[in-house]
């Protein structure tokens, strides 16, 4: 089996006097990982975007890189250059708790999405991608990507909705906001160590993000439940930094590619699942958007054993060859 983390190369683009949407400037810092090599007319690049809280090593973990990258698979690395970046406010990019804090600028999608084309384009060298697909948070980003950089071979939006967040998953979002923000020691975002909120607040994002099916079965107890429910929050205080969480779920506010959705040209495959309560299907928002999209496909992949709710994004397995079918489609 691949070591994927050591298989990847890393690196550091660096954009002088970024300005953000809200006014701020300030010198930013664009993490990434590849694989592969660019050919000379770099018409083999493919960027993969990752989800809120994550990075772009989210994608070298084996239930998805193993399906991708492998040879003989969509994106053998043989073929593709992939470049996985991590966005604004993610990983290892510029971010509040690398010393800013509460003063760094409040970023949205859109100052993401700007600095990963910034990196592409002036980072890398890359002008067109032969691919771009984004889950999550990434796949809500692959929708303004469209309308903003059209000149893509392809695009593919995972586990997401071109559409203004609103209803639950906005009540949601703003719920885990306020449990970081109103405790105390959050001290407005200039506390000494991480508030407990943290912990409080990404045992919610695990429950909005789970699966009820395989929550009955692996929740039996009230104690297996205690149980879960320190060790997720244990994992958060000593990995996630309260300014980071707080930002990083407030990007999605400016979100919102409806009005455009008919200016993406690129052919692109909307991927999402029967049991992600984060895009409930009986809404309808995705089947309603994806008529806009001039060259959009969309699909809602049934529930099995193999999905897991939203984190279903994570098993490729599940959507992989939706991906190389795409590829095959757009190879001209």
């Amino acid at each position: 089996m691949t070591d994927w983390e050591s298989e990847a190369e890393s690196g550091f683009h660096t954009v002088d006097d970024f300005l953000f949407d809200d006014g701020h400037r300030l010198d930013v810092t664009l993490a990434y990982h590849t694989l592969g090599s660019l050919n000379a007319d770099a018409g083999n690049a493919v960027m993969l975007l990752h989800g809120t809280t994550g990075s772009g090593r989210q994608f070298l973990q084996p239930s998805i890189a193993d399906l991708l990258f492998g040879s003989g698979r969509p994106l053998d690395t043989t073929r593709f250059f992939v470049i996985m970046p991590d966005a604004i406010g993610h990983g290892r990019s510029s971010r509040p708790s690398e010393g800013l804090g509460p003063d760094f600028p409040h970023y949205g999608y859109g100052d993401m999405v700007e600095g990963q084309h910034r990196l592409l384009s002036e980072g890398l060298g890359i002008e067109r991608l032969r691919l771009l697909l984004g889950t999550s948070m990434g796949g809500m980003q692959t929708w303004l990507w469209g309308q903003r950089h059209p000149d893509q071979r392809a695009l593919m939006a995972i586990a997401s909705l071109p559409e203004r967040i609103t209803g639950r998953n906005l009540l949601w979002r703003r719920m885990l906001i306020r449990l970081i923000e109103s405790d105390p020691g959050y001290a407005g975002g200039r506390y000494n160590k991480q508030p407990a909120g943290v912990g409080h607040a990404m045992a919610l994002f695990r429950l909005m993000t789970g699966s009820a099916r395989h929550m009955a079965t692996g929740l039996q107890t009230i104690e297996d439940t205690d149980g879960q429910i320190e060790e997720i929050e244990s994992q958060a205080l000593d990995d996630e930094d309260a300014n980071d969480v707080v930002w990083e779920f407030d990007a999605s506010r400016d979100y919102d590619p409806a009005p455009g959705l008919s200016a993406i040209r690129a052919p692109l495959l909307a991927v999402n699942f029967e049991d992600d309560e984060l895009n409930p299907v009986e809404l309808g928002g995705l089947e309603r958007a994806i008529a806009s999209v001039p060259h959009g496909r969309a699909m809602t992949l049934p529930a099995g054993p193999k999905t897991r709710g939203h984190q279903t994004l994570h098993v490729a397995e599940v959507w992989c060859d939706h991906l190389a079918e795409l590829l095959e489609r757009t190879q001209g």
